[in-house]
């Protein structure tokens, strides 16, 4: 499902990968049967790319991941969140065109 600079993440390996990066890491939370997050998908695989090397770009499937979406109060997906210094810096919910996400991602990323 994810594009080749759209790296999976889980409940194990969220703290490393997101909260510990020296990097801004968007999270696009997700699940299979969810159609807006299937259109979703290939504007946060854009982004990955446009923005490689400046910012990691992440996926976690709800379904299979309980602890990090309710840690972080995701109650609808898509879901985009901006991790900045382990914190949550910028918060997208729903289907959104990519201006509104780069939008988000100047505000962190300068």
């Amino acid at each position: 499902m994810a594009g080749s600079a759209v790296l999976e993440v889980n409940d194990a390996t969220f703290e490393k990968e997101v909260l510990q990066s020296e990097q801004p890491v968007l999270v696009d939370f997700w699940a299979a049967w969810c159609g807006p997050c299937r259109a979703l998908a290939p504007v946060v695989d854009e982004v990955a790319n446009q923005y490689t090397g400046k910012l990691k770009v992440m996926k976690m499937d709800v379904d299979s991941n309980n602890a990090t979406p309710m840690r972080y109060g995701i109650r609808g997906i898509p879901a985009l969140l901006i991790f900045k210094g382990g914190k949550v810096a910028e918060q997208i919910v729903g289907y959104v065109p990519k201006d509104t996400i780069e939008k988000s991602l100047v505000k962190v990323i300068g």
